[in-house]
């Protein structure tokens, strides 16, 4: 299956060490060869850079590490095709407006008979049940909510109460994000971990990298990585739970629920 990879932090931040890492899985160190994505939010506008080679091989993976864009939410993943070709558009993560905000979404997993969820407004682009099941959150959420909600975290209680009736459909572990909050819901794989003062050093499970965290942050940092599994060999990440969702704002947990 894929891999998913998010971050929620107080300040820009760039998100190179941890991607440095998930690029290796997408062809050298895993087997997710079917494409990668990244989209950084900057303001109210996001970029977003997508390439259906392997992430291990790509020449824009290699462009963005080079390139290191500093974001206060990120949304990645790297593609293991099970429903749809190798191709641009099945290619995640995928990005729609709703309020005036974009919106950003990244699935591991597959889903069956996902063919009944109606879009509505929202249509696929491409072929996948993961882009289908994103339509189908954001049709539930325009007809729920036909103006912009006042309290966010009332809005994310609702998509977690959708994300719930997908995963009966099968395996669903989502990150999305609308560039202020970012959350993450778990099916069966997804760990986080938040790093704050006082920061050490991290080392990498996919790549001979380390990281001195205390030289490259100040003080007031919080930094929060979700992913499918653990990046680094040598810190605690906290493993979720099925039907765990958990929301991230500026780095920090803001809300956290499991679904029975």
């Amino acid at each position: 299956m894929c891999e998913l990879l998010g971050m929620s932090a107080n300040v820009p931040t760039d998100i190179c060490f941890s991607f440095t890492g998930l690029v290796q899985r997408g062809g050298h160190t895993g087997p997710h060869t079917d494409g990668w994505g990244i989209t950084f939010y900057e303001g109210k506008g996001c970029r977003s850079f997508k390439d259906p080679a392997p992430s291990a091989e790509s020449e824009i993976a290699k462009m963005v590490l080079g390139y290191p864009i500093k974001s206060c939410a990120v949304i990645s993943h790297i593609r293991q095709a099970n429903r749809g070709s190798v191709c641009l558009e099945n290619t995640h993560p995928f990005t729609r407006e709703l309020w005036g905000q974009n919106w950003t979404y990244a699935h591991n997993g597959q889903l069956r008979g996902y063919k009944k969820l109606t879009a509505g407004f929202y249509r696929p682009v491409g072929e996948t049940d993961s882009e289908i099941a994103f339509c189908w959150i954001l049709e539930q959420l325009r007809q729920r909510y036909p103006r912009k909600p006042g309290r966010m975290t009332s809005v994310f209680s609702f998509i977690a109460s959708l994300a719930d009736e997908l995963r009966q459909m099968g395996v669903f572990n989502m990150l999305l994000s609308n560039g202020d909050y970012v959350m993450a819901y778990c099916s069966n794989h997804l760990h986080w971990i938040t790093r704050r003062a006082p920061f050490g050093q991290a080392r990498l499970q996919d790549a001979d990298m380390t990281v001195d965290f205390q030289t490259q942050t100040t003080p007031n940092d919080v930094v929060t990585v979700v992913a499918t599994q653990p990046l680094t060999s040598n810190e605690d990440w906290q493993k979720m739970v099925p039907g765990e969702f958990a929301l991230f704002r500026f780095g920090q947990l803001c809300l956290n629920r499991v679904s029975r």
